[in-house]
């Protein structure tokens, strides 16, 4: 097997649990991140991470880079802009982005990209910070398959299940399928958990119960103990979900999704709470303060 030189940028929740799980891998590993002095930079340095002060620095020897930041933005402006990745990494390196940044805005980094002898994968994942800190993530691949091919090893240093799921921004689609369907759990386990409250039962009994059986999610097993607790500590911040809905909801176009209508206006209503960079476990302020 290959040993990558690997840099990643975008030491956070997520990207700081993956950087250290490719140290554990074996792989040589550079990070870098706008605040330096942000705690989980500093896990990941501590855990073998070498952690740099320029992007320069940080692309220009690797052969494989993630980049794993806030939104489509944030990422467009990291790889392509001035001073970005693409002015330092070198030819035909391979840059896989595990942000959430929607088809269009995939499609469109692949396509400029090999413009610039760069090879691109859009890799969004989930599995929350549990599944980082685990590496039990779920990838979804989306890109050439000769690429994708070469970057499993590197996949499976951070995931548990890694599927290739099409051309460039096919990672994408599925990943704003999937953010419907955590938006939505979330929700409904906020509901069962608050009418357990109601009926005089002990949420985690609910919790216990219920996830063994057919209305089992992650989000209930997860998130609901959080919820009993009023724990909303940040695995998968509010606002980042609600930039995903956003791009599920640009992504439909004139399709109806009542549900995700739903479950912005519940986040958002938490947002006004101030919970915007609380977990999405704090759904369970729309139904009152607790």
């Amino acid at each position: 097997m290959k040993i990558f030189k690997i840099a990643v940028f975008g030491l956070g929740v997520m990207g700081s649990p993956m950087a250290q799980n490719l140290v554990k891998h074996g792989y040589q590993t550079m990070g870098y991140n706008r605040s330096l002095n942000r705690s989980s930079a500093l896990e990941a340095a501590k855990a073998g991470v070498k952690v740099v002060s320029s992007i320069a620095e940080a692309a220009e020897n690797a052969d494989i880079i993630l980049t794993c930041v806030g939104d489509e933005k944030d990422v467009q402006q990291l790889i392509l802009g001035s001073g970005g990745i693409a002015e330092y990494a070198k030819p035909q390196a391979l840059i896989i982005d595990c942000s959430t940044i929607g088809k269009t805005a995939a499609c469109e980094l692949a396509t400029t990209l090999k413009a610039k002898g760069l090879r691109f994968l859009d890799a969004p994942v989930t599995g929350g910070d549990i599944g980082a800190v685990n590496g039990t993530l779920t990838i979804m691949v989306g890109g050439e398959l000769a690429d994708f091919e070469e970057a499993l090893p590197v996949f499976t240093a951070i995931g548990k299940k890694v599927v290739h799921c099409g051309l460039s921004g096919s990672g994408q689609a599925v990943k704003l399928c999937n953010q419907v369907l955590c938006g939505l759990h979330a929700i409904a386990a906020a509901e069962a958990i608050q009418l357990s409250k109601q009926l005089g039962i002990e949420p985690n009994l609910v919790i216990d119960v219920c996830g063994s059986g057919a209305a089992g999610s992650w989000a209930l097993t997860n998130l609901g103990p959080k919820m009993s607790k009023a724990d909303f500590a940040p695995g998968f911040m509010v606002k980042h979900l609600l930039k995903d809905l956003r791009l599920v909801r640009e992504a439909a176009e004139n399709g109806e999704l009542p549900g995700v209508t739903l479950a912005e206006s519940l986040f958002e209503s938490v947002q006004l709470l101030g919970g915007e960079d609380q977990g999405s476990q704090a759904i369970i302020r729309a139904y009152g303060e607790i």
